[in-house]
């Protein structure tokens, strides 16, 4: 096995070996911390690891496991139970009390973002079920990481299926297989860790509140730190070996101080004022439900206990808080992480916690009354009955900021620079309101493409449509039916009573679900919607569509077009919070070059058609449908519309023209691109009821707009 880059030689995560055990905390970096604490005290729930690509996120967490104190097994069991727990059962046992027993390290698990359902719950072994029909469990992912870490690499990118699963399992730290007649149930409690790159889209809510602590990395500033990351670097890519060795010394002492902490985090004493004063933290920073202050209580008590002390202190709640509170506190989707680290100074305040009073004697103690629960932190207590309110969910439920006047701060934002394409005469930039519920706009048929939340496509999870022989995971039913039809065709018989399979007879199931998509928003940003209080409209409108492909995982694009021409302004990305930020500086003025604005749109995707052919594209134009650039920009108008039909690209026009003369060139135009026309006061939700409700029979448009 390839030399591992050790954890206590990553540049943050090497400081505090040799000092004493109240220095070493607060030597390491924050990552470094988190991931020393979920060590100490795995009940804390994971480690979230944000940062741009090139930080050494992988590396710090695959050396990570090498530190962890190393667990007792029994010998032969797969699935890992502790033999100290009397209560802990496995799937291979029971196990005699005299069954040998082994030691070994933690094991560090990664779930591929492409892995199966089926590589990660476990299947049937199908050689044993094919000669003697026996049904025996290949133990899946989930199975091999209890007691562990599950490492999941660009988590954010995870299938939507598999986050389903990794919920459940870290909900009650058990997995449930029920399939192919197998009903088989075993522990999984492991340490999560998950990096990703935020410019690749951010992650589901749910599974981001599962994450007990987040830290945000990045590359240092400082050359001297720069130029140590590289000796070491090159260092160990000269020779592994050596490299580790020089820092076994450190890593077997970090081993040591991770399990005397471990030993001690359960006497660690949290007092009343301790609990208080946590409660005071997460009500200031507005966290949804109880989970933020129960993290926030272990890893204040798991910080105790790392440093060597007996109680929580301030310091001690402070360290907790800035790793378990900014990714709990309410925001909008596309407000950065983070936390105000002078509110939190504040709401500390500067006087520590007072001592804890010595137990009294009570001479008569009343017996516990049946809702008593000495457990109340554990499993079944508050952590895991409280709902948890999702952050996303605050703008669906705004009402539309559409039908509310700007307010003052909105109406004295300064002028934003003009677009390349900007012939001057420029409005100052209108910001975008609070964005809205909007209707769901997907493309018709059934695609192939990434999985996400949007439109149907062919997928690895969902319901069953059918069987196939292509690739995809075996039916082992429509398999055996086949190979018993071709006996019967053949006109001989199984022999010995035993059906016998053949390369042909194979077929895989046909399964249906939701891919995502690309949307190419494009939008006009000429005089004629230059209106302050339109343009104000036609952002929120935008931003809510933005908040829903952050929902549904889609890849965004932006194209304006003013003035001379267009310019692609965001080229196709997941992170959508870069859209919204474009979005908002966005100036308007100058003719409308409206075949130039659809023209860039079909380069657009004609490029990303070529890079991946099976994500399916979305063009949202955002128009009032005028074109005004040169004499012939109607006609070049019409033409460049039914180019863009012609190439079969699914399309919607947002229709923004106002007022109660309207002339419906947008609308015309929808006709040229054989689009949905959506005025803009339809976009939202609550506008589709109203629709809905004066057209009851009418019957819905096929394709593009649910």
């Amino acid at each position: 096995m390839p030399t591992k880059y050790p954890f206590s030689a990553v540049v943050g995560c090497d400081h505090g070996h040799g000092n004493t055990a109240g220095d070493a905390g607060a030597a390491l970096e924050p990552m470094g911390l988190a991931l020393v604490l979920t060590a100490v005290s795995p009940g804390i729930g994971g480690v979230l690891v944000r940062g741009e690509k090139g930080t050494a996120k992988s590396t710090t967490v695959r050396g990570f496991a090498d530190v962890m104190p190393a667990v007792e097994v029994h010998d032969g069991d797969r699935f890992s139970v502790d033999p100290a727990d009397a209560s802990a059962v496995s799937p291979d046992g029971p196990f005699e009390p005299g069954h040998p027993r082994r030691t070994r390290p933690v094991r560090l698990v990664e779930l591929p973002v492409g892995a199966t359902e089926d590589r990660l719950l476990g299947s049937i072994q199908l050689e044993k079920a094919l000669t003697s029909g026996a049904v025996e469990l290949e133990p899946g992912l989930l199975a091999r990481a209890h007691r562990g870490v599950l490492y999941v690499d660009e988590v954010n990118l995870l299938h939507d299926h598999l986050v389903d699963l990794l919920l459940d399992a870290a909900a009650t730290g058990t997995v449930s297989v029920e399939r192919d007649g197998i009903s088989l149930h075993h522990a999984a409690r492991f340490v999560l860790i998950g990096t990703m790159n935020p410019e690749e889209g951010e992650l589901r809510p749910q599974l981001l509140d599962r994450f007990g602590l987040t830290v945000e990395v990045a590359s240092p500033r400082e050359p001297a730190l720069r130029a140590e990351v590289v000796r070491r670097r090159l260092a160990f890519d000269a020779d592994p070996d050596a490299f580790a060795e020089r820092y076994a010394a450190r890593q077997a002492d970090l081993t040591r101080r991770i399990a005397d902490a471990r030993s001690r985090v359960g006497s660690v004493v949290v007092t009343d004022a301790a609990l208080l004063k946590v409660a005071e933290v997460c009500a200031a920073f507005e966290v949804d439900g109880l989970r933020a202050d129960i993290v926030t209580t272990r890893t204040a008590a798991a910080h105790a206990a790392w440093a060597g002390r007996d109680r929580v202190t301030l310091a001690d709640i402070r360290a907790a808080a800035l790793l378990a509170l900014p990714h709990r506190r309410r925001r909008n989707p596309f407000d950065a992480p983070g936390l105000d680290e002078d509110l939190l100074d504040r709401v500390l305040g500067d006087e520590e916690l007072p001592e804890p009073e010595p137990p009294q004697p009570d001479p008569s103690p009343e017996p516990p009354g049946p809702g008593d629960d000495a457990e109340g932190g554990q499993d079944g207590g508050p952590e895991t009955e409280q709902p948890t309110e999702q952050p996303t969910e605050q703008a669906e439920q705004s009402e539309p900021s559409a039908q509310t006047e700007p307010d003052a701060e909105t109406e004295d934002q300064p002028a934003a620079a003009p677009t390349p394409s900007g012939t001057g005469g420029d409005q100052p930039a209108a910001r975008s309101g609070t964005a809205y519920r909007p209707r769901l706009l997907t493309v018709d048929g059934v695609g192939e493409g990434t999985p996400g939340r949007r439109s149907r496509a062919r997928a690895t999870s969902g319901r069953r449509v059918g069987a196939s022989t292509g690739r995809g995971s075996l039916h082992l039913v429509e398999t055996l039916r086949a190979a018993a039809e071709r006996s019967a065709r053949a006109g001989a018989g199984a022999a010995g009573g035993r059906v016998r399979l053949q390369p042909a007879d194979l077929r895989t199931a046909v399964r249906e679900g939701r891919e995502a998509n690309l949307l190419l928003f494009c939008v006009d940003a000429s005089g004629s919607m230059a209106a302050r209080r339109r343009m104000e409209q036609v952002k929120t409108a935008v931003l809510s569509l933005l908040t829903d492909a952050y929902r549904r995982r889609d890849k965004v694009a932006m194209v304006g077009f003013r003035g001379r021409g267009a310019d692609l302004l965001l080229p196709p990305t997941g992170s959508v919070e870069v859209a919204a930020a474009l979005l908002d500086d966005l100036p308007a003025g100058g003719r409308t070059p409206l075949a130039e604005g659809l023209l860039e749109a079909e380069r657009v995707l004609r490029r990303e058609r070529l890079r991946d052919p099976h994500l399916r594209p979305l063009l949202v134009l955002v128009t009032d449908g005028r074109a005004t650039a040169g004499p012939d920009a109607v006609d070049r108008s019409r033409l460049a519309a039914a180019h863009l039909a012609a190439q079969g690209v699914p399309s919607v026009v947002v229709d923004c023209e106002q007022g109660p003369l309207r002339m419906g060139l947008a609308r015309t135009l929808a006709g040229h691109l054989r689009a949905e026309h959506v005025p803009m006061e339809q976009v939202s939700a609550d506008g589709l009821v109203e629709v809905v409700a004066g057209r009851a029979d009418a019957g819905p448009t096929p394709g593009r707009v649910a």
